[in-house]
């Protein structure tokens, strides 16, 4: 008995690291639906998340361009500066989040980090664009623009990769949940151990 509970739990660990069932039945020889999806390698998406990164960093000296609390002289409003510190913190807190998950491009929770924080910086960016072209200088607006689409373009590639890799968690996970039951299956039908009769003077 405990020697079948023991191969059940090796066979459930395998069968969530390789994503497929220990049967040797037609349907363990069919990938998981996550794989014919097109999941983007290890190498390809750690690839995508360094260059979003990099791009990243070339936001700071965009950034670090605005002045915005020159601007409330001409008449603007003075939400410009936290919006010009929000943008600030955002983009620290994206690049560090990028390169946390290109250590793990496998890291679900981290991605989703990443992902939502390019949108609170294109969100921050976008609020400040309108003072950039008003107050400052419209060229810079015009090239705030340009990045706020191409950082658009990057998370639609970032998503993508996303919901892969969240189907392909999904159907690890029901693997294992379909490989520990069978076992559990196969361990209520084994016979109870057989005790020893007591023999009585």
């Amino acid at each position: 008995m405990k020697f079948a509970l023991v191969s059940c739990l090796s066979l459930a660990s395998v069968a969530l690291a390789l994503g497929q069932t220990a049967d040797s039945g037609p349907a363990a020889a069919t990938p998981p639906p996550a794989a014919s999806q097109g999941v983007a390698s290890e190498w390809d998406a750690r690839k995508m998340i360094e260059a979003l990164g990099a791009q990243a960093q070339h936001l700071k000296p965009i950034i670090d361009q605005l002045q915005p609390a020159e601007w409330q002289s001409k008449g603007a409003s003075e939400t410009y500066v936290a919006q010009w510190n929000s943008a600030q913190a955002q983009l620290k807190y994206l690049i560090a989040s990028t390169d946390a998950f290109s250590r793990q491009p496998e890291r679900l929770p981290l991605g989703l980090d990443a992902y939502f924080r390019m949108q609170a910086m294109d969100t921050a960016l976008g609020s400040l664009v309108e003072g950039v072209r008003t107050y400052q200088n419209p060229a810079l607006a015009s090239i705030m623009q340009s990045v706020i689409a191409e950082n658009s373009t990057n998370r639609d590639r970032l998503r993508q990769y996303l919901q892969d890799l969240a189907s392909q968690k999904e159907q690890e996970f029901e693997v294992a949940d379909r490989e520990a039951q069978r076992c559990r299956a196969a361990m209520l039908q084994q016979p109870a151990p057989k005790t020893k009769k007591v023999s009585h003077p």
